[in-house]
């Protein structure tokens, strides 16, 4: 089944993560990326990210798993959905075998992802799987398949 696309000239997407130089790292490796264009944005607090969500519209939001002080997914995420934001959300993380992630779903979690698996290609695989987006016509075989 085809889902509705929408047309948009950027992603928008928001970083939450307590470490700037981790932010910085990622804009670094998307900064090439055309297609899609992403306009990232970053937070440094899951409070700070509900400031951002009541200002701008955010199609994803990567969300590092620990955030000072030492909650994971398991207490932030729900603070995420229960501002109303309904696009999907990933859960970043250094290491993304402790057993609990199997809980992800449970918390209203999309995906989650290793740390060092983000680059560009990764966040534009990402994008193709779960944002809504006017895909170009050279991906619309893999996209439809």
């Amino acid at each position: 089944m085809k889902r509705a696309v929408r047309q948009r000239s950027a992603v928008n997407v928001l970083f939450v993560d307590d470490e700037f130089i981790e932010f910085r790292s990622l804009k670094k490796k998307v900064a090439d990326q055309t297609e899609p264009q992403i306009n990232l944005d970053y937070a440094q607090s899951v409070d700070d990210a509900l400031t951002k969500l009541g200002d701008v519209k955010f199609d994803l939001i990567l969300l590092d798993n620990r955030l000072m002080p030492n909650s994971d997914f398991r207490e932030t995420v729900p603070k995420l959905r229960g501002s109303g934001y309904t696009g999907p959300i990933g859960v970043v993380s250094t290491d993304v075998s402790d057993g609990y992630f199997q809980q992800f779903p449970e918390y209203g979690v999309d995906f989650r992802v290793g740390k060092d698996e983000i680059d560009a290609d990764t966040l534009q695989h990402i994008i193709r799987e779960y944002v809504d987006y006017d895909v170009p016509e050279f991906w619309k075989d893999d996209y439809n398949s």
